[in-house]
């Protein structure tokens, strides 16, 4: 029978990495909406067409922060199997687990960041 750490395991490593990327790409359409709007600024659109775009923005910027907080959250409990398990470190999916934590950790708030959130 399967080991249900294992399993655990998996879907909590998945989850990381899941938001992880998720996050990333909340700011690289960010930063395309951001050209947008400075094309449309560039180019005398109206200036309806410029609040949409800027509302589009704002809605972009507020899902980086809710990803950050589901990041540190899923990070954490990942961080606590992988050193409450130490026995399963020969396998494989412990491995992963290893790597993609310490991939997640560039996309974790900074401390600073934390702060101002408060």
């Amino acid at each position: 029978m399967a080991d249900p750490r294992l399993r655990t395991l998996k879907i909590k490593t998945g989850v990381v990495k899941r938001l992880a990327k998720e996050k990333v790409v909340y700011e690289k359409e960010a930063e395309q909406q951001r050209t947008r709007i400075e094309k449309f600024k560039q180019e005398g659109k109206d200036e309806y067409d410029i609040r949409k775009q800027e509302e589009v923005l704002q809605e972009t910027l507020m899902m980086v922060p809710d990803c950050q907080r589901k990041l540190a959250k899923a990070f954490e409990e990942l961080q606590n199997i992988i050193d409450n398990e130490l026995d399963l470190k020969e396998l494989e999916d412990y491995q992963t687990a290893v790597k993609v934590i310490e991939d997640a950790k560039l996309q974790l708030p900074s401390p600073d960041q934390e702060l101002l959130s408060c």
